[in-house]
């Protein structure tokens, strides 16, 4: 399947199941989706994970729950990475290292600093923190 067309297919509520599933990390049945995300009948939970079903990205065990079988990192997913079932920011790495690397800097070498180096770490370290904290916000799910 073209690149293109799982952009167009994952969106919306089938993007919010597909989010939901990797997430979870394990097997859901369709009762239990549509209640936890609260959609109104079955068939829409079904034909959601149907969708993704068809695309390749779920697949059904044997007790007709659906798991995730490829991750795919396309629009906003490509932002974002699963961390112990928690979809954290990319950014917030970078963030954090030039906090710290910022931090160290200036505690080594507080008789002697550069002002060009300490703004740079700071400059570069709100502009990370900013980013992560917008992403965050702008979550889906």
């Amino acid at each position: 399947m073209a690149k293109e067309e799982e952009l167009y297919k994952l969106r919306g509520k089938t993007l919010q199941v597909y989010i939901y599933l990797l997430r979870r990390g394990e097997g859901v049945g369709v009762r239990e989706l549509q209640r936890k995300l609260g959609f109104s009948s079955p068939s829409i939970a079904h034909h959601h994970l149907e969708k993704l079903r068809e695309m390749g990205l779920v697949s059904k065990d044997q007790s007709g729950r659906y798991v995730v079988s490829e991750k795919v990192d396309v629009g906003i997913l490509k932002m974002f990475m699963v961390i112990g079932g928690k979809l954290v920011p990319r950014l917030i790495f970078y963030a954090v290292f030039t906090t710290t690397l910022t931090t160290l800097y200036i505690l080594q070498n507080l008789k002697n600093l550069n002002p060009y180096a300490v703004s740079f770490g700071v400059i570069s370290s709100i502009f990370f923190w900013f980013e992560t904290i917008r992403l965050w916000r702008h979550r889906l799910w």
